[in-house]
């Protein structure tokens, strides 16, 4: 597909969806296009080259916004400069959001004593004013607390013995259903007591209501405690005290989507504030109608973490009132380094377009090649010196972004390049045609040194371990040579050059292909 397809449907990308032909929404629709076609254009990779030179902080930050566009990416960095004095607030925010997922996820996990005594310190932490490492710390907790969660002690409801109300685990491992020794329960135990506290046992402590099994099944004890001398009945009630745990699990899990939810609207509030110092205000009182709202979070250990929230917003609208202010009191030194960024972008382009080094693979890149083409066909038009051109391409390289990412593809581009340095002479011009395309001049050369040279290039890459995080990249080359003897032009020998790559690629790839 060729450039002028790629904006034909970019254009027509546009108009579909009802957007003026702006240079912003223009270079969106044209990337977008151009990804589609699989063809992999510098302009569109410029978030990602971009990011892996900032530090994994905010590489973390720029993932979490899902910045695509360098607009984005601009708007992300002058936000990060005018917050070059942040305030402890955001730290703790950003923080307490956290631990309060955390807290949410390892209460699926019910009945313990244990958890019982980490949520009362939990929540006496948050009473207080917390640093970040003390957030952090209580987070771990939380976390090691889920990962060491064993709830196979609930399997000992088949065994009764004695009854400990503060503790679940405790009074499951007393319970003695059936005796060791015997097949039926002791004479002096009273059935009707002990089906009363069972039934009780079977009723979900989070879910809203039970299953209709679990209601029959304790219809059926309440009726006649003397099921319980049944094995049947113990292999019954052993599953419904699974399906209850089921129940109470899927209704945390639901609540916890909810909790995220309101989380989630909360973070992208968050960075429109910071974006939109103007409209901060307006923007924390928004939230807090969120959570006002938020109606769907209905038991009681939900209700604090839902006040928690609320205080959260209240403390956001204090801070961000001063937030504002101390935004407009700065806003020239801020359009100042708006302006700086921008002249910054424009050295860079300048510089980028005057220089004749390609930056990833540091051989020349198109502009020094043309240059010491014409050179080249200007020797052998005024002395005769032969000279010859061959074409590479890497085979299937989109393949290799797909799998593993463009970083990884670079690094096999880098890799290459290597590779054609160390074995071309000092004299030979080797560079980066566009994309995974590479091109060679060979002074004084015919089609039998190319050839050889070709070849052993080629042979050196099949043979080459491209590794990547510890992962091996199999990687082959196509290459296409031509003379300039053998053909009248200099463009033309070029043209030749890439129809014979073009044949090594019809043939199966990895190959040679030259003028017979």
């Amino acid at each position: 597909m060729t450039i002028q397809t790629i904006i034909k449907k970019s254009i027509k990308r546009l108009e579909l969806e009802g957007k003026l032909l702006t240079p912003d929404f223009y270079a969106e629709a044209f990337c977008k296009e151009a990804t589609k076609a699989g063809i992999n254009t510098q302009d569109c990779n410029q978030v990602a080259k971009f990011s892996v030179t900032l530090s994994k902080e905010f590489q973390k930050e720029l993932s979490n916004y899902r910045i695509k566009t360098i607009q984005e990416f601009i708007r992300f960095l002058i936000a990060r400069l005018n917050r070059t004095n942040p305030t402890q607030c955001i730290e703790q925010v950003e923080a307490q959001t956290l631990f309060i997922k955390k807290v949410l996820q390892a209460t699926t996990l019910l009945h313990n004593k244990d958890v019982t005594e980490l949520a009362k310190k939990s929540i006496d932490l948050l009473d207080q004013t917390p640093t970040t490492s003390q957030i952090e710390q209580f987070s771990q907790l939380w976390q090691n607390f889920s990962a060491n969660y064993d709830d196979m002690f609930l399997q000992k409801m088949s065994e009764l013995g004695e009854i400990n109300s503060e503790d679940l685990k405790t009074t499951i491992s007393n319970l003695n259903l059936i005796s060791n020794q015997t097949p039926h329960l002791e004479e002096n135990i009273d059935l009707s007591k002990l089906s009363s506290l069972l039934i009780s046992s079977l009723v979900p402590s989070i879910a809203s209501n039970a299953n209709d099994e679990i209601i029959r099944v304790s219809k059926m004890i309440k009726t006649n405690p003397t099921l319980l001398d049944e094995k049947d009945m113990v292999r019954e009630i052993k599953a419904m005290i699974s399906l209850r745990i089921a129940l109470d699990k899927a209704s945390v899990k639901d609540m916890i989507k909810s909790i995220d939810g309101v989380l989630d609207r909360l973070s992208t509030r968050l960075i429109d504030m910071i974006e939109k110092s103007d409209e901060s205000t307006n923007e924390i009182q928004k939230v807090k109608a969120d959570l006002e709202s938020c109606s769907e979070i209905s038991t009681t250990d939900f209700k604090t973490a839902h006040k928690k929230l609320y205080a959260i917003a209240n403390v956001l609208e204090e801070n961000t009132k001063l937030l504002s202010k101390n935004l407009k009191t700065n806003s020239g030194e801020f359009q100042y380094l708006s302006s700086k960024i921008a002249k910054l972008e424009s050295d860079l382009a300048m510089a980028r377009k005057e220089s004749k080094e390609d930056f990833l693979t540091k051989l020349y890149n198109r502009k020094a090649l043309d240059e010491h083409l014409r050179l080249k066909e200007e020797e052998f038009k005024r002395y005769k010196r032969n000279y010859s051109i061959l074409m590479f391409d890497l085979d299937l390289f989109k393949r290799v972004n797909d799998t593993y990412g463009h970083e990884a593809g670079d690094a096999v581009l880098v890799a290459f390049a290597k590779i054609m340095k160390h074995n071309a002479r000092s004299v030979d011009i080797v560079g980066r045609y566009g994309g995974e395309e590479f091109l060679a001049i060979l002074g004084e050369t015919d089609t039998q040194g190319a050839v050889k040279l070709a070849e052993k290039i080629r042979t050196h890459v099949s043979k080459a371990k491209f590794m990547y995080k510890g992962t091996r990249i199999n990687v082959t080359v196509s290459i296409g040579v031509a003379e300039r003897l053998k053909n009248p032009t200099d463009t033309a020998t070029i043209v030749s050059a890439d129809d014979n790559l073009y044949k090594a690629k019809e043939n199966g790839r990895n190959r040679v292909s030259f003028q017979s």
